[in-house]
């Protein structure tokens, strides 16, 4: 545990994931270019991403018994391949259906990846360190959607459509053939306990972490933080930024790399902040939350076009979200015992994606009906208005919103159990500041 062979597999699993989410992300970059190839109105474009979230989401749970069931390194050799085959699909589409296809396959595979990952931090790591180094794995993988926004948006304006994609393929292929040759399950000395040995075992492990209220409060606290940021930089962020603020489309991709910057500037410190107060998690995600609906309401109700100070405030904001998420499975690895810990993340990473594309697929609704009303009106068509998008967000506050009463109830029958089981009783932070408080000045 934590050797120099530990090391290697950290960075060669954590580069597997920065292919993932140079995949993942690619089509966000695209989204003016899907419109020229497919044509089609927002919520058509809408259901490229949608679909592929759809799809990572739906395979969470499967994918998190499977890795109990055969390891993390299977899971992650199996997902890259899907992959590079989704992109391929992708780049040489003709039709959105086929599109369709690229991207399902390519939310089928990038399923794979994260929480193999995260349960190979928990085999080849032990002590505080682990959940620093998920923030930091986190960090590197969201270099992907830097390469997204810069590299891969540059070469899509010059190259066209199907080059981008062979080259973003590209990348993964590379990630399958180091994750072959260097990456393996556990240490050779590892006193793991066995994996599951059938599916019956495996499923009854699921539900048994399901029904714990940790996970469960893992669930909601990535339902909360992660979907806001995803839903920006996956899809509705660059059509955004360039109908309804007039930016350019290179300023626009650049702009998309300040949520990168600032998960690799907050990412670490949250992961100090989870390590050395594990019994204030929850207050740390009800704050990144409120943060986010603090910054869109800014945003959202700014009179005219927002000035890019405000944006880039709200994308360091979004950014800090994509970090704070992964507080959700340090929950699930402190409250799930690691032969079902796979099971457990499975479910945390599920919760955020479920909102993002719930939010994703009404936003594309609501643009698509308000340019109907206006058209009804005598008004030339407008789909992508600054007015309209405003709107639009607006939905993320009804998604969050029934995440966050959620929360709050898995997080108070959390702190029951661990006051029944473990006898740990959670003062509510106020009164933890003043107790602290009251201790600093006693001893002054």
């Amino acid at each position: 545990m934590n050797s120099r062979r530990s090391w290697l597999v950290f960075y060669i699993g954590s580069f597997a994931y920065l292919s993932a989410v140079l995949q993942r992300t690619s089509l966000g970059i695209a989204g003016v270019s899907a419109t020229e190839r497919f044509g089609g109105s927002a919520a058509v474009l809408s259901s490229l991403a949608v679909v592929q979230l759809i799809v990572y989401a739906a395979a969470q749970i499967p994918v998190g018994v499977m890795v109990d069931r055969f390891g993390p390194r299977t899971l992650m050799l199996g997902g890259t391949a899907l992959m590079v085959v989704g992109q391929l699909t992708l780049a040489f589409s003709p039709t959105i259906a086929v599109a369709i296809v690229g991207r399902i396959l390519v939310g089928a595979g990038d399923a794979a990846i994260f929480i193999s990952m995260i349960r190979l931090i928990s085999s080849w790591f032990s002590g505080r360190i682990v959940p620093l180094l998920s923030q930091w794995m986190g960090n590197i993988g969201q270099l992907g959607q830097v390469l997204s926004a810069i590299p891969l948006a540059w070469l899509l304006h010059i190259g066209g459509w199907t080059q981008a994609f062979v080259a973003a393929a590209s990348v993964a292929v590379i990630a399958l053939i180091v994750l072959l040759i260097f990456v393996r399950d556990r240490p050779p000395d590892a006193h793991e306990l066995p994996r599951s040995q059938s599916w019956g075992d495996a499923l009854t492990q699921l539900r048994i972490s399901f029904r714990r209220p940790g996970t469960q409060l893992g669930f909601w606290s990535h339902y909360v933080t992660q979907s806001s940021g995803t839903v920006f930089t996956l899809l509705w962020g660059f059509p955004f930024m360039v109908y309804g603020l007039g930016y350019e489309p290179a300023r626009a991709a650049g702009m998309l790399t300040i949520l990168v910057g600032a998960g690799l500037v907050f990412g670490p410190v949250l992961g100090i902040l989870t390590a050395r107060h594990p019994l204030r998690r929850s207050n740390i995600v009800l704050g990144i939350v409120t943060a986010i609906g603090i910054a869109w309401s800014v945003v959202l109700l700014w009179p005219g076009t927002p000035p890019v100070a405000v944006i880039v405030g709200l994308l360091i904001v979004l950014g800090i979200g994509g970090p704070g998420s992964l507080i959700g499975f340090d929950f699930a690895r402190t409250f799930n015992p690691q032969r079902s810990l796979g099971s457990a993340n499975g479910v945390v990473n599920v919760g955020g994606f479920t909102a993002s594309f719930t939010i994703m697929f009404l936003m594309g609704l609501v643009l698509d009906m308000l340019n109907n009303l206006r058209v009804a009106g005598g008004a030339a068509s407008d789909l992508y208005s600054l007015d309209s998008f405003k709107l639009a967000f607006a939905v993320q506050y009804v998604i969050i919103g029934i995440g966050v009463v959620f929360l709050l109830r898995a997080r108070s029958k959390t702190r029951s159990q661990l006051s029944r089981d473990e006898g740990i009783e959670v003062a509510p932070v106020w009164v933890a500041l003043s107790r602290a408080w009251k201790r600093r000045n006693g001893r002054a």
